[in-house]
């Protein structure tokens, strides 16, 4: 089986395609040895985006190290992007098969461009930062501000601007990739920004004093940051078993990282080269859901109602026009029925 893993960074959808073209060193194995160890007789190729932090890629570590894409007849080629929209940009020209989303770009689904096949973790992670002296969203007023656009980073800022009766309007903006908002606010080019951990923490051993002005849970109550893994809305339409194959990998990944979360930690750190440390305190900024609790908050109804909160911020902010029906793009039934 083939694990093969490319950081596209923040490479246009064009140069991501070209890489994936190319292909790359595999971790070992074959086609021929998935099938050998799984049920199935034929053996479906799958590429799967991620991005490199514990929520984006936790599961997919598992599912390698446990041999749960092999047990499901998958062969699975996983490269890495830096955020959602670009791995929905690659889902709609048919270079993904599946990728990973942050609450932030919740949007795009919502608005047609793919599916969203299994709620993951619900974030933590996010903060809106300022410099030193910078301890209230007021005090960033008519202040560089720099935020990955259509992340939870600019969804973190929106909120807390709307909280402090403010808009974008009040701050001079400034889009950014997440790696030029850490060299941003290590060198103090920016006084504030959207952003989210493990990539704050390595701001902040430049800049020990970085004040966290805003959080998730400061607007828990109102709104939930879900994470989630979406596919290609083709993908969905005219591949169900490749589909359900994915998602029985994923529901197995799911009960093992709950019960097993040391573990998870250790195999998300090699997967990523990371320290493991790092991806610990990333971790903990995040609630980890078992899998009977994803199945019993897509049964009751309470991701729907997260789907229509998060919508209701979208439209507010701009991104939607209207808030569409959650089953037209959430596909909780075949996550449900992936378990049976």
């Amino acid at each position: 089986m083939r694990f093969s893993r490319k950081l596209l960074g923040t490479a246009a959808v064009g140069a991501a395609v070209a890489l994936l073209a190319t292909g790359c060193a595999s971790d070992g194995g074959s086609s021929d040895s998935a099938a050998a160890q799984s049920e199935y007789d034929d053996v479906i190729e799958v590429n799967f985006g991620y991005i490199p932090d514990f929520n984006g890629t936790s599961l997919l570590a598992i599912a390698e190290d446990q041999g749960y894409w092999a047990k499901y007849g998958l062969d699975v080629e996983t490269p890495s992007f830096t955020n959602g929209p670009l791995q929905i940009q690659a889902l709609g020209t048919g270079d993904l098969d599946f990728g990973y989303i942050g609450p932030g770009a919740f949007w795009l689904p919502a608005s047609g461009e793919a599916q969203i096949i299994a709620m993951n973790t619900l974030g933590q992670s996010d903060r809106v930062v300022g410099q030193p002296g910078n301890d209230s969203m007021e005090d960033l007023r008519g202040k560089t501000v720099a935020v990955p656009e259509g992340t939870s980073g600019d969804m973190i800022l929106t909120l807390a601007l709307e909280d402090a009766g403010m808009t974008k309007d009040d701050i001079e903006l400034v889009p950014m990739e997440p790696s030029a908002i850490v060299s941003a606010l290590a060198s103090g080019q920016v006084q504030g920004a959207g952003f989210w951990y493990p990539a704050l923490a390595t701001v902040k051993e430049q800049v020990p004093d970085l004040v966290e002005i805003a959080q998730n849970s400061d607007f828990e109550e109102t709104v939930a940051f879900p994470t989630a893994f979406v596919a290609g809305n083709d993908v969905v339409e005219n591949e169900p078993e490749k589909v359900d194959r994915v998602l029985k990998a994923l529901r197995d990944a799911i009960t093992f990282r709950y019960e097993n979360p040391d573990e998870a930690v250790e195999l998300t750190a090699a997967y990523n080269a990371l320290d493991a440390e790092a991806v610990a305190a990333d971790a903990a900024n995040n609630k980890v859901l078992s899998l009977e609790e994803l199945d019993t908050l897509t049964e009751d109804g309470t991701v729907d109602s997260w789907l229509n909160g998060m919508q209701d911020y979208f439209v507010a902010a701009g991104k939607l026009t209207e808030v569409a029906e959650p089953s037209s793009f959430y596909t909780g039934d075949l996550f449900l029925q992936a378990g049976e």
